[in-house]
């Protein structure tokens, strides 16, 4: 079970914060003066703190304070979106390149792919409980806005721009090689072969384990809520992943997550880890009928 690090901000605002709030720039980009519990975001420590809380505030906080006006194009994290998601790029780009030096273009094309994914970056985001750092609108918070995916996955992409914006490649490099490429390395592996599970689709550890569990005519997995606790807005999961066995069923693994699916992708990949790749059974039958064919000779 992954958690949160104990150094990471945690700039918890509701909708209600106060409208008149003066706006900063900051390098350039306009930012609200947010009244930051921190200026720490995990390792790195901001030298300006009004990026980290503009990348943390999403457009639905700006239209509810004046949901009369056009809200200011700087007032939100979409325009930090839009540089996250070139740096991400390129930062994710040159892990792959120097990981992978024997790979083609198209290969190192189809891994980044699946790591810049919105998917990817949405359960990126929510193992490391970025939805609570957020800061929105009362209506998007209460319809479950900290845990909507596509949300969690531009927020983290503007976090990433706020980190180059205020220090430079480097610090937003360490965290997306710590928090991104590096928990995805056996995936990004596994994704080389075409037949096996991913199939360039890092992430997907659900899938991956169906697949694997077809291949050696496990069946289909079953996943069970065996446990929940925590309040409404800090829930926190626990799944089993199971199969048929007998006329019972056997646990594979558990996990917890903030999240039903979250658990469940977390449960599918201690699983996958247990069982026993298709590729090996293959090979052996392979090889059995080569030396059956070679005695009727």
């Amino acid at each position: 079970m992954t958690t949160r690090q104990d150094n990471a901000a945690k700039p918890r605002h509701s909708g209600a914060v106060k409208s008149a709030t003066p706006a900063t720039a900051v390098n350039g980009v306009s930012a609200p003066a947010a009244d930051l519990s921190g200026d720490r975001f995990f390792d790195y420590k901001f030298k300006q703190p009004q990026l980290l809380a503009l990348a943390l505030t999403h457009s639905s906080l700006a239209y509810e304070r004046n949901p009369e006006r056009m809200p200011d194009p700087g007032s939100d994290n979409e325009r930090l979106e839009f540089i996250g998601d070139a740096v991400l790029g390129l930062l994710v780009a040159e892990a792959l390149y120097r990981r992978f030096p024997n790979l083609r273009e198209g290969d190192l094309t189809r891994l980044r792919a699946s790591l810049v994914s919105s998917r990817n970056l949405a359960q990126v985001a929510q193992r490391i409980e970025l939805g609570p750092m957020l800061r929105m609108g009362r209506g998007e918070e209460h319809s479950g806005g900290q845990k909507k995916p596509a949300l969690l996955a531009n927020a983290l992409e503007a976090v990433i721009a706020a980190m180059y914006l205020d220090g430079g490649l480097a610090p937003a490099r360490d965290f997306v090689l710590r928090h991104i490429v590096e928990p995805a390395q056996t995936e990004l592996e596994t994704a080389l072969d075409a037949s096996g599970p991913f199939s360039g689709a890092v992430g997907d550890y659900k899938s991956a384990l169906q697949e694997r569990l077809q291949a050696i005519g496990a069946g289909q997995p079953k996943y069970v809520l065996t446990d929940q606790s925590g309040p409404d807005h800090r829930k926190r999961f626990r799944i089993e992943v199971r199969i048929a066995e007998g006329e019972g069923w056997k646990t594979l693994a558990e996990a917890e997550g903030t999240t039903k699916k979250l658990a469940q992708q977390e449960a599918a990949k201690l699983a996958l880890g247990g069982v026993a790749a298709p590729t090996a059974t293959r090979n052996a039958g392979k090889v059995a009928k080569h030396a059956a064919a070679e005695v009727t000779r």
